[in-house]
């Protein structure tokens, strides 16, 4: 029989915002001798959001009913999601609960902190381009007919840019709902694409080939795995249960496929850093280093340092783009934007010859 989930309303919200200080009040209360039900009583009474107060309100009468406090997680997949719920499982089966409720809380934010770093690098890029677009397309539709209007009177040929712009904006007036459409059509479809597992394939290997961003996202990626993996042997998950479940925590399915195919080889007695080896997008500075790690019998410290060398290149790399992204998005928007307005103005420019 399928175990029962309960969906929860703003989950996301939930996840983004109070999952850390859950966890890290949790860890905190239980080193100071509350027990899990007197924990999970306080942080409800103390909670300000009404669906995380109704989620810890559900948790507390499954621990009052004598369930573990693993299997109540388990409830609300869209909040404690896999990873989590297996960790808090071998805690409560090591007996160190609070150990590793404290080091799942400072591995969300480490995460967090990284995921929020990535993204306003990348969201500038983006705003700025969106924006040199939209004045673009503005510029075409609303401006350039105008002057073409005034060019129409000239009686001569224009400049082959220029008209070129004026065909373009000719175009884009006249079939504005069939480029609408088309591209409503073409958004539509690549997300139905997008969905099938082959099409997620496809674009997070394409995404990975970008240069820059592509090896960005993939130290981060590795990263994550590295620290993931490492908390999870550590807190005494088994480690094929950790392959699994981390390689679909890793937000890209290429390298998630690369990790779980090494779980096939493990489960054949092989070493880890056997099975990684040859792996699509696996670096072979990780793969050494585990290598290593499994030699002198710390695979988790190895792993840890594997991740703290993949978030330090990430930073730094960071830092470099944000500084040279600025100037060459300037360019970038300059050319667009002046090659719109030269391409207007050099009629006028030739008014003379025109008028003689």
């Amino acid at each position: 029989m399928a175990k029962e989930v309960f969906k929860v309303s703003g989950a996301r919200k939930i996840r983004k915002k109070e999952l850390i200080p859950f966890t890290r009040q949790m860890a905190s209360m239980l080193n100071a001798g509350m027990s899990i039900l007197a924990s999970v009583s306080t942080l409800e009474e103390q909670s300000t959001n009404a669906s995380f107060r109704q989620v810890l309100r559900q948790l507390r009468d499954v621990i009052e009913s004598g369930s573990p406090f693993s299997e109540g997680l388990s409830l609300f997949p869209q909040i404690f999601d896999d990873m989590y719920v297996n960790m808090v499982a071998a805690g409560e089966e090591s007996g160190q609960f609070a150990p590793v409720l404290k080091r799942l809380a400072d591995m969300l934010d480490s995460s967090a902190r990284l995921t929020r770093k990535v993204k306003s690098a990348l969201t500038y890029p983006i705003v700025v381009l969106a924006l040199s677009f939209i004045i673009a397309g503005g510029l075409i539709t609303f401006v350039v007919p105008v002057f073409a209007e005034m060019f129409s009177d000239f009686g001569k040929d224009l400049p082959a840019l220029t008209q070129l712009l004026v065909d373009i904006s000719g175009f884009t007036r006249e079939w504005w709902y069939i480029i609408l459409g088309a591209l409503i059509v073409s958004i539509w479809v690549f997300r139905r694409w997008h969905a099938t597992e082959a099409g997620l394939y496809k674009v997070d290997q394409a995404i990975l080939k970008l240069p820059v961003f592509g090896s960005l996202l993939q130290k981060v990626a590795i990263a994550r795995f590295c620290r993931l993996f490492s908390h999870m042997l550590t807190s005494g998950v088994p480690i094929l249960d950790a392959l699994e479940i981390v390689s679909q925590s890793l937000g890209n399915s290429v390298l998630g496929k690369s990790f779980l195919s090494a779980r096939t080889g493990v489960e054949q007695g092989d070493n880890l850093s056997d099975s990684l080896e040859g792996k699509p997008f696996l670096p072979v500075l990780m793969v050494r280093m585990i290598a290593a790690g499994e030699k002198s019998g710390r695979i988790d410290e190895m792993l840890v340092s594997v991740a703290d060398t993949y978030d330090d290149e990430v930073e730094v790399t960071l830092e470099t783009l944000t500084s040279l992204m600025e100037p060459f998005l300037i360019v970038f928007m300059g050319i667009i934007i002046g090659t719109i307005v030269i391409a207007m103005y050099l009629p006028i420019f030739q008014l003379g010859s025109i008028v003689s």
